[in-house]
């Protein structure tokens, strides 16, 4: 057993099932901060301006970003912090996420979810953009393997407590409106290098409520509003950007063609294939893909108990998330089927014997107290979670892979 594994192993237990997560940040050279991820003003280019701004955090993460070739050799992937005391996210005392499942991923996800899929197969992320993105798309498990990745479906959800800033347009754009045609988009690309493409012209907004969310396949265009949104996905980085001006900002066709092979890259025919035509014109996409908090159980029960607890991503076999509110001055034991990460986003206490809270603010490197992973065993075992404030809500958001 090497040491790190130990040192993991001395973690799990001491949290009793709960290990703390290092802050994962993620630059894009396409995007500009919405400054919601309460990371200190002074760093969000700490990767450098010429990367870009710092407008993710990535959580539970055993996924490498694509960020081109200048892309570190750990960016987007989560670390377990395993050292006893000591404040800095950078001590000797880390081990990625993605080493110790692949080590002990039995103890850590459970024998099932090892042996049915082989690992931690999501991750979730904020993205916190202040314009919207270009209309795009995530391919489909099809498409990714032809350049060595799976697809991406991800979800979206609004968190009240980070949105009282909703940037310059609360808006997301989702599919292409019904009786749009095939050759209607086909021109848009054929139109790349004429100014704007116009693809907006083909598509429907919906306008973004704090406290809800919505639900995208693979192959879906979507182009994301100025929300500060919380994305459980499929751990994969693959997209095709399919708007090439975005508020006079020209979108290069590399960003189109980022995951399509090399002898493709030009074929307007295989780049129209990427969009799973069906799902984007569906006329109910609203009705089949619009998910408001759900409640696990009646209101009044839960809150008699000290909580409340929402399913805010469903409908999907590949991941599922959950936003958990501890009442003022309140203890809980909260039992769930499965590991799962979690992101505490108001108020502070314990989970577990580990102190918990969400930070004012972070500085870049900072060890923070508001992201953990908790075990299979302990998740089904039950985490005592207290809040310890008189006045303050406890609030968290977790996020759980597919089921065994």
């Amino acid at each position: 057993m090497s040491n790190r594994i130990a040192r993991v192993r001395e973690a799990m237990k001491r949290g009793e099932g709960v290990v703390r997560l290092t802050p994962a940040w993620v630059p894009r050279s396409f995007c500009i901060p919405g400054k919601r991820l309460k990371l200190h003003p002074d760093d969000y280019y700490a990767f450098g301006a010429h990367r870009g701004g710092i407008d993710e955090r990535w959580f539970s993460s055993t996924t490498h970003a694509d960020n081109g070739p200048l892309t570190l050799e750990d960016e987007g992937l989560s670390y377990i912090y395993t050292d006893a005391d000591g404040p800095d996210a950078a001590a000797p005392g880390r081990v990625l996420l993605k080493d110790a499942i692949e080590e002990i991923g039995d103890e850590i996800l459970g024998a099932d979810v090892m042996r049915v899929h082989g690992g931690w197969t999501m991750y979730s992320k904020f993205f916190d953009n202040l314009e919207p993105l270009p209309h795009h798309l995530h391919h489909t498990d099809e498409k990714a393997a032809l350049v060595g990745q799976r697809g991406k479906p991800e979800a979206y959800y609004y968190p009240k407590q980070l949105n009282n800033k909703r940037g310059y347009f609360p808006y997301t754009f989702f599919g292409l409106n019904p009786g749009v045609t095939k050759e209607q988009v086909r021109r848009t690309l054929e139109n790349w290098n004429k100014g704007d493409n116009k693809i907006l012209e083909l598509a429907p907004a919906q306008k973004l409520e704090p406290g809800t969310g919505w639900y995208v396949p693979m192959g879906v265009l979507h182009a994301p509003g100025s929300f500060l949104t919380y994305e459980p996905q499929r751990n994969s980085d693959v997209f095709a950007m399919f708007q090439s001006i975005v508020w006079d900002a020209y979108t290069p066709w590399d960003l189109l063609v980022k995951d399509v092979p090399e002898e493709y890259k030009h074929d307007l025919d295989f780049i129209m294939s990427l969009i799973e035509w069906d799902l984007n014109v569906d006329p109910n996409f609203y009705e089949h893909y619009y998910t408001p908090p759900k409640p696990v159980a009646p209101i009044e029960q839960m809150r008699a108990d000290g909580y409340e607890e929402m399913w805010i991503t469903y409908g999907t076999e590949f991941f599922t998330a959950k936003e958990l509110t501890v009442l003022p001055g309140r203890t809980v034991t909260i039992t769930d089927a499965s590991a799962y990460g979690a992101i505490v986003i108001q108020g502070h206490g314990t989970m577990g014997p580990l102190q918990i809270g969400s930070p004012s603010m972070i500085r870049f490197g900072q060890m923070t107290e508001d992201e953990v992973f908790v075990t299979d065993e302990a998740a089904r075992r039950g985490v005592r979670i207290t809040n310890t404030s008189a006045v303050d809500e406890l609030v968290m958001l977790k996020h759980f892979g597919p089921k065994a």
